[in-house]
């Protein structure tokens, strides 16, 4: 065995107790793979504060400017279930590292970037890495958490992280530009790169899934550049594009093409990348599913509310991050007692009172006029945070705990993907429904005194509206600017009623999931499946670090006798 490798099973030692079923190990492990998702989701959000630093220094055409903003999304998206097969088949733990080494590489050189298409290319290979790094924490926290109890306390650790990480990136990334210049923003992965790296390489254990027969690389990139030409569409759509432009409809037709063939090449092939016939399974697809309404109506009425707060209200930058931090909050505590909920509730009660919760809370918004009423705002944040949030994590829960531990790499990819759709659908669809509810109170002349090409300009968005008024000036002008405002509201108040409906059929989709949380048998054979998945050349012995249940010795959490009998069974015997 090498010198490296008996380092690092010092190190886990140590950190593990070394005692069989100590449990401290899996507990580490989960603050490295929490650090690495922290990272991802900072750079999602950190950008978007500095983009007029970015104009103002690169000076980037139009085109350039959006793919400065999308290059890391778009590439992200599209390589997920790529790098989440990958691990399966040549090591989770090792695709990970190399996305943190590529990760901390790219921060550096769009720091530094000193024209757009320098800055496009360091965004792109920060998705590569995001891409390798996502759907590695999830799968690697699969495989050391299989007993149910104890993953879904990390998964509600997991998810609320992704919370913080996303509401946190626009308030830092604020900070740094105003006081250091925008390539700060990237320069704070470095040194937390520069530090997790190490540690993960020692820390985290090595695991796989099935390994049976080549990888199938053409299948691979064929589901990358489907998945990119759905999300580049979908995209597009949300930006405001119509429907039959054919830079929009032909990435989405060639996009469904190419998954379509991807899907019916998995059903033929004897060793698929993923087993798509986990969509067979009730809990898996509805959870699925369920992600994808669930990050729908929060991104799209996160961009409206922040329209409105900003536009409308008339508050600042900061004033705006302060009202939404309620939001946050409120998600960060739902993680944090999802546990607890989903042992008591159940994955089907949970997932449909969580939709019905956000429905609730969107309804209240409708009451949301043209003047700020601050407590009512909180009130519907909060209300709209736990409940979206209980929602994600009853449905990874039960997508994760569905999926065989030899597929934990392919259906954490599986899950982020529909997290990502689901947030570009949400841009699109309540985008399109706001526009065609604000648009026609102020074109063709539909305000007195305005003349048309200043109504139809006005109508693109409240912001343009604004400036076509400043413009106008004199009654003409203020007649504009109230009408704007007027139809906004009422655009928003649609469009609310929309998505209020889109997360009761969420609520009504989550009947087919389980009723209760089964830790009994399931959480076996999921230990089963975690010692087959830590391999034996890895010189990590799962019962001692304890990543495996060990006979006898089950965790006592949330009740029962904490018995667990004897592992015998082979890898997921117990399913249905």
């Amino acid at each position: 065995m090498s010198g490296t490798t008996t380092a690092g099973e010092r190190l886990r030692a140590a950190v593990g107790g070394g005692a069989p079923g100590g449990g401290v190990n899996r507990w580490a492990v989960l603050v490295v793979l929490c650090v690495s998702l922290l990272l991802v989701a900072l750079d999602a959000t950190v950008l978007h504060v500095a983009i007029p630093a970015v104009t103002e220094d690169l000076r980037p055409s139009g085109v350039e400017l959006l793919w400065i903003v999308d290059a890391y999304p778009l590439v992200c998206a599209a390589l997920l279930i790529l790098f989440g097969t990958l691990g399966d088949r040549i090591g989770r733990r090792r695709v990970l590292l190399i996305g943190y080494g590529i990760f901390g590489l790219a921060s550096v050189a769009a720091a530094l970037a000193e024209s757009p298409g320098m800055l496009i290319t360091a965004r792109a290979l920060l998705g590569i890495g995001g891409a390798m790094i996502m759907p590695a924490t999830l799968s690697i926290l699969r495989t050391v958490f299989p007993d149910r109890r104890e993953r879904a306390v990390a998964i509600g650790i997991w998810t609320a992280v992704a919370a913080v990480g996303a509401a946190t990136g626009p308030v830092l990334g604020g900070f740094l530009v105003e006081h250091f210049w925008w390539g700060s923003v990237f320069l704070i992965n470095v040194p937390l790169m520069a530090l997790i790296l190490p540690v993960g390489r020692f820390l985290l254990p090595e695991s796989k899934g099935g390994c049976d027969g080549p990888w199938d690389v053409v299948g691979a990139l064929m589901a990358a550049a489907g998945v990119l030409g759905v999300v580049l569409g979908v995209k597009r759509l949300g930006a405001g594009a119509s429907m039959l432009d054919v830079k929009t409809f032909g990435p989405l037709l060639l996009g469904a093409v190419l998954l379509f063939l991807f899907v019916r090449r998995q059903k033929r092939r004897k060793h698929p990348l993923i087993d798509v016939t986990m969509f067979a399974r009730p809990a898996f697809s509805t959870s699925v599913g369920c992600i994808v309404l669930a990050m729908l109506a929060l991104v799209g009425l996160e961009l409206i509310a922040v329209q409105y707060l900003q536009l409308v209200l008339g508050l600042g930058p900061l004033e705006t991050g302060l009202r939404l931090l309620p939001l946050t909050f409120a998600a960060i505590t739902a993680g944090a007692t999802g546990s607890y909920t989903l042992r008591r509730a159940g994955p089907r009660r949970m997932v449909a009172c969580g939709f019905v919760l956000t429905a609730g809370a969107v309804l209240l918004l409708v009451m949301m006029g043209q003047h700020d009423r601050p407590a009512l705002l909180t009130s519907a944040f909060v209300l709209l945070g736990f409940g979206l949030q209980s929602t994600l994590f009853g449905a990874y829960e039960s997508m994760l705990s569905e999926a065989p531990p030899e597929q934990a790499g392919g259906a954490a990819a599986i899950g982020e993907t529909s997290y990502q759709l689901g947030a570009g659908m949400g841009i699109a669809l309540l985008g399109s429904v706001m526009n065609a509810a604000y648009a026609p109170a102020l074109s063709s002349g539909a305000v007195d005194g305005v003349p048309e090409a200043a109504g139809s300009a006005a109508a693109n968005s409240l912001g343009e509206a604004y400036q076509v008024a400043a413009q106008l000036g004199g009654p003409a002008g203020e007649a504009l600017r109230i009408a704007a405002r007027h139809s906004f509201v009422h655009g928003l108040h649609v469009t609310l009623l929309v998505s209020a409906a889109l997360l009761l059929l969420g609520a009504a989709a989550a009947l087919r999931l389980p009723r209760v949380m089964d830790c009994g048998t399931a959480h076996q054979g999921e230990a089963d499946g975690a010692e087959a998945a830590v391999p034996a050349e890895a010189g990590i012995p799962a019962a001692r670090d304890g990543f495996a249940v060990p006979a006898g010795r089950g965790p006592v959490r949330g009740g029962g006798s904490g018995r667990v009998p004897a592992l015998r069974r082979n890898v997921g015997a117990e399913r249905n």
